[in-house]
């Protein structure tokens, strides 16, 4: 019982990274990209390619995993999604799956439809036990590394948002456009740093998650349902939401399919409507204006 608590969090934990940056899009930037996640799949790919073809060690592929993303990000964002920024929700919609169609195409045509495998370090793949009986609690060490990096990011990402000056003009960009550019605020170069983050982040979790989750062209619709409902059931107004919403989630999946297996994802989509029906705004709801 506690192993499957345990791998719950840790598959929670990476889903929160996975969904993090779709979360900031959305409530913050009132943009809604559905292709986010093609970043993640194009940190998982350049995690994958750079150990398969050039031998770097698999610690230093997260960064480079974040910042490719990132900078891809900051690109697509100047140039494809600003346009967009106060255009309908559903030009939004339209334009975001077809680019996610169109890395899917690309990476396939590319790489190939194999699914990748990640040769991780020998000190990640042990697996350490605590206990006995139906208490034994086995934590596998690549499973304590992802909890162990997803949390430090949250801690770091809580700080940034509450604690230094670049949250603030976020949070006063996202209130009121026009009053933070009269205070001389750059809303869009916020905006574009945000993104950039964002798409990180994905690229980050991509890293991570393709040794658990699967690698292949199809990641981004594979997932697309489930970073959705971090982020519907876990509201948008702050990172408190999509952390809770991913935790509940990822217990919720791994449990289901190891009591009731023949049931597949069925066990999330019933939480997930329980609690929307129960609270429509999501796990938290932000007070205050809009982007």
């Amino acid at each position: 019982m506690l192993t499957i608590l345990f791998d719950g969090i840790a598959s929670g934990m990476l889903l929160f990274i996975l969904a993090l940056g779709l979360a900031v899009t959305m409530g913050l930037m009132n943009f809604v990209n559905l292709a986010h996640g093609a970043f993640a799949m194009a940190g998982g790919y350049a995690t994958v390619l750079l150990m398969q073809r050039a031998g770097v060690p698999f610690l230093a592929c997260l960064p480079i995993a974040f910042v490719l993303p990132a900078l891809l990000g900051a690109v697509l964002e100047r140039t494809l999604y600003r346009p967009l920024y106060h255009r309908p929700h559903l030009d939004q919609v339209l334009f975001s799956i077809g680019l996610t169609f169109m890395a899917v195409a690309a990476v396939d045509y590319a790489v190939g439809s194999t699914q990748q495998i990640v040769q991780l370090p020998e000190w990640l793949r042990g697996r350490t036990e605590i206990g006995s009986g139906a208490w034994t609690l086995g934590m596998g060490h690549y499973r304590l590394f992802i909890v162990a990096v997803c949390l430090a990011l949250t801690v770091l990402l809580q700080f940034v948002l509450s604690r230094t000056r670049f949250g603030s003009r976020l949070r006063a960009s996202v209130d009121d456009q026009r009053v933070a550019a009269g205070l001389g605020i750059n809303v869009n170069m916020v905006f574009l740093s945000t993104f950039a983050f964002g798409c990180g982040l994905a690229g980050l979790g991509g890293a991570l998650g393709a040794e658990v989750l699967g690698l292949d062209p199809t990641f981004p619709l594979k997932y697309m349902f489930y970073f959705l409902i971090v982020v519907a059931v876990g509201g948008t107004s702050s990172i408190t939401g999509p952390l809770l919403a991913a935790l509940l989630l990822g217990i919720a999946d791994v449990a289901g399919k190891y009591y009731i297996p023949k049931m597949g994802a069925f066990v999330v989509y019933t939480l997930m409507i329980v609690i929307l029906v129960l609270r429509p705004q999501g796990l938290f709801v932000r007070q205050g204006g809009k982007a």
